[in-house]
């Protein structure tokens, strides 16, 4: 492993941990830089990932030591293993979050494996995104951390020194040793919580994993990517309600020194609903309806109100702010938290939604009174409303305009209601609707269409093309043997690939379609709409090439991000990122033969 530390850190070098409330990134240096708490979106304890070490980490690893020799997850879980393989020894380190019942903990366990190795424990607390130092104090063996509403107690088999708002502990291990340090999180006016028992919670926690994985009902080729997403995706599983977070972490860039750095700590409807076919098509029913009824309470209220994101808790409201006092990832300025993309509107998530409540019923979920209500009330609202323009899917901050994209989803939760009605008997009007979805399918047909270039197009009148377009047979709005797909596709791939990738659109090719400067990598999710499309359209062999391709995109623990820069081999966005994790399971699914169903 090529020895990067500090500054140099690239996303591929950092593993997450999780306990379904939220995340931590684990470096290959054996720094956790990343770490929110309680959940997801809270303000970070650990925030070295965005910034510097002294804007908050927890570094265990051998003294003088930097990337470790190797790391993997024990078998099908989330428990995580690095281990430096030294000229004096060797020692692992194995990290975890036991899945919460209670309050949150995170715990590192060092074992000797060979010779003696002295390590270095040093844990620097910054609650508020680093800015704000704790008050830390000896209670006996263990060491109290209060920033405001947030306590923090650290247990550790050896002694732990405090100085200048840094614990830190020396020790040496040898061969058979082990050394435990317990991070347990509580609100401050709450009484001390009880450290969980680290050995206990390794076996529990590998228990709940294998368990879990175990209910995969995938058999095909490639198991051993699909369970490893699979994993992922119910890493990013907010437990309480359901919700399914884009990504553990902020403002990771789509270009190294750019300013496209965006929060992802927060359910997109758009992204859980691809997540939703992944869970479903492997078994996963339970998560489902959690999934189900969490929506169903997001979006409760006028259709007119839907917004394309919400908190895990369904809340709407995410105010975006800048935190100047932080240098970004590898300089990647400014850091951002909240999202003001929510206020969007962006007409795809409409049919999304429909979609993937449809779904969701062919499945097996069985009848749900309130998302039928919340389909016709959806539907009311998208019959007066499809016409007018919007932001389209990759939330475009210039002019709305009538994205061809956003037409077919419409197109598509029309389509699913007639489905409804017609196979499970549902109440509603059929002939309405299908007279409706046809009409919004001759617009698309009439004015995104492209006939000299026999092309489909971003927006109506466009010169541009947009990867989403690749979804056109998945969705079915048109087969695969159409002329129209595969013209499309022929274009997509010539105007938008770069090497075996595709970037999103050409920000280009129209002008002031988005008015915020527009570098970043291949996004990856579109590649795998490639490889769907390719295979949708007969091409087989070169659609498992291209999948084949992607999973050598994956970090050496089996994660993607949210795109990949093919010129410096790297991937870029922030991660692990739910889009390509669900690319891998349904692109799997699909190249096995499984039909390909959004709906």
């Amino acid at each position: 492993m090529t020895d990067r530390s500090g500054p140099d850190k690239r996303i591929e070098d950092y593993a997450v941990i999780g306990d379904l409330h939220t995340a931590a990134l684990v470096a290959t240096d054996g720094s956790i830089d990343w770490l929110c708490l309680p959940r997801f979106d809270s303000p970070s304890c650990f925030v070295a990932m965005l910034g510097e070490p002294e804007d908050g980490r927890w570094r265990l690893a051998p003294e003088g030591a930097r990337r470790a020799t190797s790391r993997r997850y024990v078998g099908d879980t989330l428990v995580l293993e690095t281990t430096w393989d030294l000229t004096d020894g060797c020692v692992r380190v194995v990290d975890l979050m036991p899945v919460r019942d209670r309050h949150a903990d995170v715990v590192r366990i060092v074992e000797g494996v060979r010779g003696t190795v002295r390590m270095r424990s040093e844990l620097r607390a910054r609650y508020g995104y680093g800015r704000q130092a704790p008050w830390i104090r000896q209670e006996g063996p263990d060491a109290h951390v209060v920033a405001g509403p947030h306590a923090l107690w650290l247990r550790a088999d050896p002694p732990v020194e405090h100085a200048d708002g840094v614990l830190t502990s020396e020790f040496t291990v040898r061969e058979g040793d082990r050394a435990r340090f317990v991070l347990t999180y509580a609100a401050s006016h709450l009484p001390r919580p009880e450290p969980v028992d680290a050995d206990r919670a390794l076996e529990d926690t590998t228990r709940f994993w294998e368990d879990w994985i175990g209910g995969c009902a995938y058999g095909g080729r490639w198991a051993e990517p699909v369970r490893r997403a699979l994993l992922t995706i119910k890493a990013l599983t907010y437990a309480p309600t359901g919700g399914i977070v884009a990504a553990a972490t902020t403002s990771l860039p789509e270009e190294i020194g750019g300013v496209r750095n965006w929060d992802y700590r927060y359910c997109w409807l758009r992204d859980a609903t691809f997540a939703l076919q992944a869970l479903l098509g492997t078994g996963y029913v339970d998560e489902a309806r959690a999934w189900r009824e969490w929506l169903v309470r997001a979006v409760a209220g006028h259709p007119a109100d839907l917004q394309i994101m919400y908190t895990v808790d369904s809340d709407r409201f995410m105010p975006e702010l800048t935190l100047d006092h932080l240098s970004g990832f590898a300089g990647s300025r400014p850091v951002r938290i909240g999202n003001d993309a929510a206020g969007q509107r962006q007409l795809d998530v409409w049919g999304e939604v429909l979609a993937g409540l449809h779904l969701a019923r062919e499945a097996g979920l069985g009848p749900e009174e309130s998302a039928w209500d919340l389909q016709r009330g959806l539907l009311d609202w998208l019959e007066g409303h499809w016409q007018e323009p919007d932001n389209g899917l990759w939330e475009m901050r210039g002019d709305p305009r009538q994205f061809v994209h956003s037409k077919v989803m419409a197109w598509a939760g029309v389509d699913r209601a007639v489905r409804a009605v017609e196979r499970a008997g549902l109440e509603g009007d059929p002939d309405r609707w299908r007279a409706l979805a046809q009409e919004i399918h001759d617009e698309v047909c009439r004015k995104g269409y492209d006939s000299d270039r026999n092309t489909f197009t971003q927006f109506y009148g466009s010169r541009g093309l947009d990867a989403a377009l690749l979804l056109l047979p998945r969705v079915g709005f048109l087969p695969g043997d159409d002329p129209r797909v595969a013209g499309t596709i022929a274009a997509v791939e010539r105007e938008l690939g770069h090497g075996d990738l595709l970037m999103r659109y050409d920000p280009e090719a129209d002008g002031d379609v988005d008015p915020m400067p527009h570098g970043e990598g291949a996004f990856l999710a579109c590649s795998f709409w490639h490889a769907d499309a390719l295979l949708a359209t007969g091409r087989d062999k070169e659609a498992e090439a291209l999948f084949e391709k992607l999973l050598g995109l994956r970090n050496d623990v089996g994660l993607l991000s949210e795109e990949y820069d093919a010129e410096h081999a790297r991937q870029l966005g922030n991660t692990p990122q739910a889009f390509s994790m669900v690319g891998i399971v349904n692109t799997a699914r699909h190249l096995d033969g499984e039909e390909m169903r959004t709906g």
